[in-house]
């Protein structure tokens, strides 16, 4: 009969345990959680008007060496790569034929079929041109000529855009010499729209060519 009772009371006991594992946690909520029974919540949904995005840059590039290259891309040719203009630049970052062949690249129709090739020779411009105007680069980076403060970034690019002699003749002449090319672009807008960029990380190497 004891033992009998024994296991009927631990029974209980464990139901007892059990149950009040489920009995609901009287919980205190921080006033600062707390919202007034008038109070509204606002919700900001995705604008329906294209206007609302005009002024977004997307992808967030920022300064960094993607969005140096890209922004340069898009001003030579949109970002296309089977892009010719009409004096006869090719690519995505307009290349001359005299130009791909001082990098190592003859094949002008394989050049223009292969996007990776096109990459590849803009980086191996840029390291040659940095090897090119590395005393410019160390003389003018941070000053002002003719308004515009040069930069690392900005010189690579004005030379992309006119070669080593234009940029040399700009910063030599204190601005007054500012070479265009044929659409009237010059290289002191380019100095000055592609400066700030994150460019460190190019190598200069002498008569670079494309591997």
């Amino acid at each position: 009969m004891i033992k009998k009772s024994i296991y009927y009371t631990s029974i209980l006991l464990i139901i007892a345990i059990v149950s009040s594992g489920f009995k609901p946690y009287n919980s205190q909520i921080s006033e600062w959680l707390r919202m007034e029974d008038s109070a509204s919540l606002r919700y900001i949904f995705p604008s329906q008007k294209n206007d609302d995005y005009v002024n977004l840059n997307v992808p967030f590039v920022g300064k960094f060496f993607i969005g140096f290259k890209e922004a340069l891309a898009f001003k030579e040719s949109q970002g296309k790569y089977n892009k010719v203009n009409t004096l006869g630049y090719l690519g995505k970052y307009q290349f001359g034929l005299e130009t791909l062949k001082t990098i190592g690249v003859e094949d002008s129709l394989h050049f223009m079929s292969n996007p990776r090739l096109q990459e590849k020779a803009f980086v191996t411009l840029l390291s040659k041109n940095k090897y090119e105007l590395a005393d410019y680069i160390s003389k003018f980076n941070g000053k002002v000529v003719d308004g515009v403060k040069i930069t690392e970034s900005g010189i690579l690019a004005a030379a992309h855009l006119g070669g080593v002699g234009s940029v040399k003749k700009f910063l030599n002449s204190n601005g007054e010499r500012a070479k265009k090319d044929a659409y009237g672009t010059s290289v002191r807008t380019y100095l000055r729209d592609f400066g700030g960029y994150e460019t460190k990380g190019i190598e200069a190497v002498k008569n670079a060519k494309v591997k």
